[in-house]
């Protein structure tokens, strides 16, 4: 009798679990949508992907482009966009593949190089192959430039035409980087990892980057969602340990990119929220004036943390236009 009571369990559990694991992904809320509406999509190979592209300021012929970081969007930016558009001719953002709107492909050997080449297909398709760019990073963004900046240094073709670059938050140098715990197993888990990503709900999402965000700059319940929703899309959640690889391409390629920063003429700068427990204050700034000692650095409040453009959009602006303005 037992027996049968567990095989009944079991034959009804099964079903159930199977309906969690493909939950469809949630409603866009209005303001994703409205972000969704205003973006188009190109084709990189087989792969669409999303992107945004702003006419702004009449007086200016100032290109800017923003690269955003892992593992949510584009929309990271959006808090900014307005201000941006004010100063700059055009405004460009995207969703790296694996991100945001764009595709999802799986199984899949996601790669920083292949981002780098998603920023020049957007760019030639946009037909700005032959004009200078500045360049706005977060975090995994921050990787993707430092390898398009890797090519602009060695004149390869097609390569973008990097006029500035400003870095933000991102794991620059390894051994200053401490990834969320989530994040190595992912990374590392093998056998375990989709069936973890296949777990991943809300409520772990929410509880893990709450973590990486200060404690009066906390996202708001609809922030959450978005940026959840964003992941949800396209089943993004399954591929979140493929693009994890990241991490070991940073501790490969540490001399090629790392490199690309100190031999640069580019005007460099960083803006840093001090509070983030992924780059950690002061261990890493002062590896970063040690090892570029000509790049210009804005250090935001003491409570900012791993995503100032969200947390002190302001801040982050102004120290952004101040340094466009400074060359």
């Amino acid at each position: 009798m037992m027996k049968e009571w567990w095989i009944q369990v079991g034959l009804l559990s099964v079903p159930l679990l199977a309906v969690y694991l493909h939950i469809p992904p949630p409603k866009l809320s209005p303001a994703l949508h409205s972000w969704r509406a205003s973006g188009r999509f190109f084709t990189y190979k087989t792969q669409n992907i999303f992107y945004r592209d702003s006419s702004g300021a009449l007086g200016s012929s100032d290109i800017v482009v923003l690269l955003h970081g892992f593992p949510t969007s584009s929309y990271d930016w959006y808090k900014i966009w307005e201000g941006l558009t004010q100063r700059f001719h055009r405004v460009i953002a995207l969703d790296f593949v694996g991100f945001g709107f764009s595709d999802k492909p799986r199984p899949h050997r996601y790669s920083i190089f292949e981002q780098a080449n998603i920023v020049e297909g957007l760019l030639g398709h946009l037909g700005l192959r032959n004009q200078r760019i500045n360049l706005l990073s977060h975090d995994y963004g921050d990787t993707v430039a430092q390898e398009l900046l890797h090519r602009y240094e060695h004149n390869k073709t097609g390569c973008v035409l990097i006029n500035s670059l400003c870095l933000s938050n991102g794991g620059i140098f390894p051994e200053t980087h401490y990834p969320r715990f989530i994040q190595k197993i992912l990374k590392d888990g093998g056998l375990l990892s989709p069936i973890i990503t296949r777990l991943m709900n809300y409520y772990f999402f929410s509880r893990g980057l709450g973590a990486v965000f200060g404690p009066y700059t906390q996202p708001s319940a609809a922030e959450y969602w978005d940026m959840w929703t964003a992941i949800r899309t396209n089943d993004g959640n399954l591929v979140v340990d493929s693009i994890l690889q990241y991490i070991n391409q940073r501790k490969k390629h540490r001399d090629r990119w790392i490199g690309a920063l100190t031999s640069t003429s580019v005007p460099l700068h960083l803006i840093y929220g001090p509070l983030d427990p992924v780059n950690p204050y002061p261990e890493f700034l002062q590896l970063y004036r040690k090892v570029l000692p000509l790049s210009t650095v804005s250090v935001l409040d003491d409570h900012i943390a791993h995503y100032p453009q969200l947390e002190d959009p302001m801040g982050f602006l102004n120290a952004y236009l101040n340094f466009i303005n400074s060359f």
